[in-house]
């Protein structure tokens, strides 16, 4: 990729943007600042099954709480650094998003979007009724370890900040390699026209189940964050509204990295700005979503496939 192109300018500007901002921010705005990180790299997992697979899925936030969960059990009864809970954070959704979307896979639109519902009503009514008396029931978990790399304590403020920057930087990159990758280009056509893909071959079937797993592990590494962010893991804040801002980002930011990105400071952040207000700040979310699908029925930036190449357009 040529460093000249606006794509890449846009990139470098955003990047250094982010990094420049605990400089700038107090400390109300850097928790912001974090939560948006997470919230970004939870939005980029979802695009990969709702965006890119086209398959609805508004359960998504079981899949962020189920490595949030993990991550938590695993250093507060079992004494694991949370930064070492990462890989089972990881691994853990993904092997349920294979077993949990096994049997719905085969759905369509409605029925499997009201299935996924149902999945996340069923993980958080699990959590308050402390599954195996180790997820603290209504109350959840709390007192996580302070994460420590070589005993520099990573457990301050801005260090969750960078910290999810580094995880930000990390999705980009995975999301920048599906794209350019076979499992990617399959699930690009899919997307479009399912019995098409099934004539040429695609299994489709395997590859929503890829979705499902990607999606849910790269959920999972944004549920540790959450955990170390606060500490402390409950069940209201993987609930089925949180599934629905994660749904909401991918529809009004379009199935791109920059169009997440601006999905989730419209349906985030700018709520945010007017949490003063109390309930004003949901009438700024629902309006912005409302506005967003009238005015860019496809998502503030859409991506753009199958574009034809330059040299194919010169006379």
């Amino acid at each position: 990729m040529k460093f000249t192109d606006k794509k890449s300018i846009g990139y470098i500007i955003f990047i250094a943007a982010i990094l420049a901002y605990p400089a700038l921010a107090d400390s109300r705005w850097l928790a912001v600042g974090s939560t948006f990180l997470i919230f970004s790299v939870v939005g980029l997992s979802e695009d990969i099954i709702l965006g890119k697979g086209g398959m609805f899925n508004m359960g998504h936030a079981l899949f962020f709480g189920m490595g949030a969960y993990t991550a938590a059990i695993l250093n507060k009864f079992f004494g694991i650094p949370i930064l070492y809970t990462t890989p089972f954070a990881i691994l853990v959704p993904a092997f349920f998003a294979i077993v949990l979307a096994g049997p719905i896979i085969h759905l369509r639109g409605d029925y499997l979007l009201v299935s996924t519902i149902g999945l996340n009503i069923v993980f958080i009514q699990l959590l308050q009724n402390d599954l195996f008396g180790i997820t603290g029931g209504p109350n959840g978990i709390f007192g996580l370890d302070i994460p420590q790399i070589l005993g520099v304590d990573l457990g301050s403020p801005t260090a969750v900040y960078y910290t999810g920057v580094f995880v930000l930087l990390l999705t980009f990159g995975i999301m920048a390699n599906l794209d350019r990758s076979k499992p990617g280009r399959a699930l690009q056509y899919f997307r479009l026209d399912d019995l098409a893909a099934k004539s040429i071959g695609i299994n489709t079937s395997a590859y929503r189940l890829f979705a499902f797993a990607v999606g849910a592990g790269i959920a999972g590494l944004g549920g540790v964050l959450f955990a170390i962010q606060y500490s402390a893991v409950s069940p209201e804040a993987f609930n089925f509204m949180q599934s629905v801002l994660f749904f909401s980002i991918v529809l009004v930011g379009g199935s791109s990295i920059p169009g997440i990105l601006m999905g989730t400071f419209v349906m985030f952040v700018l709520p945010e700005i007017f949490r003063d207000f109390a309930t004003w700040r949901y009438f700024i979310f629902g309006f912005a979503m409302i506005l967003a699908m009238v005015l860019r029925p496809e998502g503030i930036l859409p991506a753009k496939f199958g574009k034809i190449p330059a040299y194919m357009k010169k006379e």
